[in-house]
């Protein structure tokens, strides 16, 4: 492996692979003798960081890789890589050793996942690669990545162990034969003393998440494993979201010339639309989408996914339920495109499902909502999204779906956005018909002061004379066709999901791919943050000068409180609605704060007034 200056041989390449060239840069011959581009100034660790320079879009089949990881990557749907991914990918590939410094929810996995595919050998099957993870979560969800993108690499093998699993099961596995192991520092660190794990064969290793491994306290685990496996043709590979000294010692001791690789991301703030974001189970998301879209009724509307498939299926899905939807990702032929762009532009498709690559240029001034059906993958990206609604002045609003630990990475989102996502109900079976019911009244109202409808009045009074029908019976029933059928009630549909702050203030500091988990090793579970005050004792009621003649529901309250004050959700008590006021229970030690954030607050656009409630 060497590093050679720029000539114009290489420019001519990379001219040719449509990336940029940059003054200063090197470029490194890999063992195959293509030039891979290194995007940015090759430096020294403990000289300076350097940081890389923002690349252009980069399609996978841009990154010169095996046929058979470009057709799992396509089974996948991704159409693009990430810029961790663009960057890191060729000089993962090059042989050298790399610090990648990249926020988690980036596509880190595959910065080096795709890389090591590359490098194993499937005839042999002796262990060639170990993953180190901070916790047995994301060990497995590593090790379930890797299959994926290994799906069409007959022979290979990829085996996550960690602590809390039988060890002789793990022996057996092992004794199997496993290419790439993945696993938590503790339980590999076992498998090496038991010799379970043979280092002869391995000739990569990578610390996935560095930083939470260190603090964790695997330190010293994951440098005895450094010092098993031979320093000599061994590359070291490094990702973490933050570079503190520990890190640099490490890579100081353990890696050789390493390549910097940073994903530097510029601030971004966010346009004045509405946020919202509901916790949802992956199976009710479309339920939770036709939901929103009958209840906001949007007359344009954005759906991203991250997939091409999930597009393909949502807009089929919409579709059979009697939405007009269209979908739109990069496998469409440009007059596919076009037909379905020019639909969506003039109003005949009120649902447009897209990728972001898909989505790009699209410029319609009238979409009312976007909805990330998917958590993007990159934070940029949500910015991007959720800035297609709101234009020219007009009312806008964004709705995140999020499944389990992806709150926490729409937490890192809200950060790196400077804004605001607000944590909503699911609007209930209630809350749909309420509004369905609404919306047709007023269209019966309208048709009623300039339609002239004594035609229809003969029909009906006829109907009711042969029938013995009231009025009010075939009222009823038109309402009842015009609204159609409800779908089941979706299990705890009132369900608040946790304000995103609260994730900090109430000690939950588990990153979305693992964390700290209170301190103890190989993932063990951690308590949940918080108490649940439900039980009525200790409990404040306070008085809210709203309710539902203002047509404020529970949700809305709850939302508003959760939301203001940052305490989770699941402490508020009972929440007791009449005309014209609200009564809401509180724990007794958090009321203050309560009301001190409620003062200036507003519900659904309604100023509100918060006191203590008088008990008798």
């Amino acid at each position: 492996m060497g590093y050679i200056d720029r000539s114009s041989e290489i420019c001519a390449f990379l001219d040719k692979r449509e990336m940029p060239c940059y003054d200063s840069e090197y470029c490194a011959v890999g063992r195959s003798g293509h030039f891979l581009p290194v995007l940015g100034m090759r430096q020294r660790i403990g000289s300076g960081v350097t940081e890389r320079k923002k690349m252009e879009t980069v399609r996978f089949d841009e990154l010169d890789l095996y046929p058979q990881v470009l057709r799992a990557i396509a089974d996948m749907g991704f159409e693009e890589a990430t810029p961790i991914q663009s960057q890191a990918i060729p000089v993962v590939m090059s042989g050298v050793d790399v610090i990648g410094q990249a926020q988690t929810g980036t596509g880190k996995t595959a910065s080096f996942g795709i890389p090591v595919l590359h490098k194993v050998d499937p005839n042999s099957r002796k262990t060639q690669v170990i993953i180190l993870s901070p916790t047995r979560e994301l060990a497995i969800q590593v090790a379930d990545e890797i299959r994926k993108l290994a799906k069409y690499m007959h022979g290979v093998k990829v085996l996550p162990v960690y602590g809390g699993q039988e060890i002789g099961r793990q022996i057996k596995a092992l004794k199997g034969g496993a290419q790439i192991i993945v696993g938590t520092p503790g339980r590999v660190m076992d498998h090496l003393r038991r010799k379970t794990i043979r280092c002869d064969a391995i000739h990569t290793v990578v610390l996935d998440e560095a930083d939470e491994m260190l603090n964790m306290g695997f330190r010293d685990d994951i440098e005895t494993i450094l010092e098993y496996i031979p320093a000599e043709g061994r590359q070291t590979i490094l990702f973490s979201a933050t570079m503190p000294k520990p890190i640099l010692d490490i890579t100081r001791k353990y890696q050789h010339d390493a390549v910097n690789i940073k994903v530097v991301k510029k601030e971004l703030t966010v346009p004045s639309i509405e946020q919202y974001y509901y916790d949802v189970k992956r199976s009710d998301k479309v339920e939770v989408l036709t939901r929103l879209l009958d209840y906001y009724n949007p007359k344009l509307s954005l759906v991203f996914c991250n997939t091409k498939r999930m597009v393909d299926e949502l807009a089929e899905e919409l579709k059979g339920r009697g939405y007009f939807a269209e979908g739109l990702h990069g496998d469409l032929k440009q007059e596919q495109r076009d037909r379905v762009m020019n639909s969506f532009r003039n109003g005949a498709t009120e649902i447009l499902v897209a990728t972001d690559v898909a989505a790009r240029g699209i410029d319609v001034d009238d979409v009312e909502a976007v909805f990330n059906y998917d958590i993007p993958q990159d934070d940029e990206y949500y910015v991007h999204r959720i800035g297609r609604t709101g234009r020219a002045g007009r009312d806008g609003i964004a709705f995140s779906f999020v499944v389990g630990r992806e709150v926490y990475k729409l937490r890192d989102i809200q950060r790196y956005c400077k804004t605001r996502i607000i944590p909503q109900a699911i609007p209930s079976l209630d809350d749909i018909t309420e509004i369905k019911a609404e919306k047709i009244m007023d269209q019966v109202k309208e048709t009623i002061n300039n339609v002239d409808l004594t035609k229809m009045i003969q029909v009906i009074e006829q109907k009711l004379v042969e029938e013995d029908y009231t009025a009010m019976d075939v009222a009823a029933a038109l309402l009842k066709i015009a609204m159609g059928e409800e779908n089941e009630d979706i299990a705890e549909s009132g369900h608040l999901a946790p304000s995103l702050d609260e994730l900090d203030r109430y000690g939950r500091d588990n990153r979305s791919r693992g964390g700290r988990n209170n301190g103890r090793r190989d993932g063990g579970r951690g308590s949940r943050g918080g108490r649940d005050e439900r039980n009525g004792n200790g409990m404040a009621r306070l008085f809210i000068n709203i309710g539902k003649n203002q047509n404020v529901r529970p949700g809305d309250i709850l939302g508003a409180i959760a939301g203001e004050s940052g305490i989770p959700g699941r402490m508020v008590g009972s929440i007791d609605m009449f005309d014209n006021y609200t009564f809401v229970e509180v724990p007794r030690e958090h009321a203050d704060v309560v009301l001190q954030a409620m003062r200036g607050a507003k519900i659904k656009g309604k100023n509100v007034h918060m006191e203590k409630a008088n008990r008798k």
